[in-house]
């Protein structure tokens, strides 16, 4: 087999016009908040690339950005806002957190239909069991270059490196599931 350099920037500018071509024929303009706990560095570029996404496709996106040393229970309460807040449709809140507040209980405070990173154990639990889930996007990221690469997946071997919550194990579970996004 001949390896194939596949254009990542070129397949996520092609779905992001796609994605806003949809959402201009939404009667609203759907909504992600994301949420930064402290000033990594990584992680505020990480979220400035999100947002410049979200806006490409038409998403009303906004950071809130709060403290290093914001309380576990400070954090709990903008969950539980953002969850109630008719007009943010999606929530990711940015990880890593700082040591002292538990990324689980935070992740748990998080409406499973607006948890877009799919990690609350519900949507977690829905992958895993081959139900209709939020998939974490790295994974699906991988299935979308792959599918528009007509790279053909099913029957094919494949070895994911690592087990984390972000790629490792969503991907053995939405890869068999996924076979075009």
């Amino acid at each position: 087999m001949t390896a194939r350099l596949i254009d990542g920037k070129a397949v996520a500018a092609a779905l992001r016009a796609r994605v806003a071509e949809r959402v201009g024929l939404l009667p609203y303009r759907p909504g992600l908040t994301v949420v930064l706990v402290g000033d990594d560095a990584a992680s505020g570029t990480y979220v400035r690339n999100k947002d410049k996404a979200a806006a490409q496709a038409g998403i009303d996106a906004r950071t809130v950005h709060m403290p290093a040393d914001t309380s576990q229970e400070t954090l709990l309460r903008s969950n539980d806002e953002l969850n109630r807040d008719g007009s943010v449709d999606g929530i990711l809140v940015q990880l890593p957190l700082p040591p002292h507040i538990d990324a689980n209980a935070v992740v748990e405070a998080i409406d499973p239909a607006k948890d877009v990173d799919g990690f609350h154990p519900i949507n977690v639990g829905r992958l895993a069991s081959g139900r209709p889930a939020l998939v974490p996007c790295t994974p699906r990221g991988v299935m979308r270059l792959l599918a528009d690469a007509a790279v053909t997946v099913d029957g094919a071997q494949a070895i994911v490196l690592g087990r984390s919550a972000i790629v490792g194990r969503p991907s053995r579970h939405c890869c068999w599931r996924l076979t075009r996004p």
